[in-house]
C-alpha cells in the first residue's frame, strides 16, 4: 500500500467515506439515551485514519463536517446546534468543521508518537475522540460566551451531558477502532505476500 493512489487505498478510503455518509445520514450514527446524544460518526474518520494516513483521514474528517454542518444548518437541527447557528453563522460553521479536522492530525501523531507500543492504537483512538469533543462543545461554548448568553447554563450542560458523552464515545472508540484497524492490516499482509 506504499502508492498512495492505489486502487486498494481509494477503495478502502471510498468505503470509509460511504460508511461515515450512512451514519451521518441515517439514524445508525446517533445513539440517543435520554438527554444524551452519542455520535458514531468518528468510527470512520479514527479507523480511515489509522489505516490509510493523515490525508484520507482529513478527506473523512471533512466529510464528517460536512455532515454536521448540513444538519446544524438544515431542516431539523439540535436545539443546542440552532442555537449556536442563531448567534453565529460563520462560527457555527467552523464548529462544525474544525473539530472534524483535528480528530485526524491528533490520532495520526498520537499514533505516530506510541507507534511501538501496544496500547498505541486504542490511545490515539481515545485523543481523536477526545479532540472531538473538546473542540466542538469548547467552540459552542465560545460562541455562546461571544453572544452574550448565560455561559453558566451552557457549562452545566457540557459538564454534564458532554461529559457522560465524551466518556462513552472515548471508550467505545478504543475498543471499536483497534480491532478494526488492525483486521486492515491483516489483509494487508495477505495482499502482499
Amino acid at each position: 500500500m506504499k502508492n498512495a493512489f492505489s486502487v486498494t487505498r481509494l477503495t478502502r478510503l471510498a468505503l470509509f467515506v460511504a460508511l461515515t455518509l450512512l451514519l451521518g445520514l441515517t439514524p445508525l450514527g446517533l445513539i440517543r439515551i435520554g438527554p444524551l446524544n452519542l455520535t458514531l460518526l468518528f468510527l470512520p474518520v479514527v479507523a480511515g485514519t489509522l489505516s490509510l494516513g493523515l490525508l484520507e483521514g482529513l478527506v473523512l474528517g471533512f466529510c464528517f463536517g460536512a455532515i454536521s454542518a448540513a444538519s446544524a444548518f438544515g431542516a431539523s437541527p439540535s436545539v443546542l446546534a440552532s442555537m449556536t447557528v442563531s448567534a453565529s453563522p460563520f462560527w457555527a460553521l467552523v464548529m462544525c468543521f474544525a473539530p472534524r479536522l483535528l480528530i485526524p492530525i491528533d490520532v495520526y501523531f498520537a499514533h505516530r508518537a506510541l507507534k511501538s507500543r501496544r496500547f498505541a492504537l486504542p490511545v490515539a483512538a481515545a485523543a481523536g475522540t477526545l479532540t472531538n469533543t473538546v473542540f466542538y462543545l469548547g467552540t459552542m461554548l465560545l460562541i455562546f460566551a461571544g453572544a452574550g448568553l448565560d455561559t453558566g447554563r451552557v457549562l452545566a450542560v457540557i459538564f454534564g451531558l458532554g461529559g457522560v458523552g465524551a466518556l462513552c464515545e472515548t471508550l467505545l472508540c478504543a475498543l471499536v477502532v483497534p480491532p478494526i484497524v488492525l483486521a486492515l492490516r491483516k489483509v494487508d499482509k495477505k495482499s502482499k505476500g
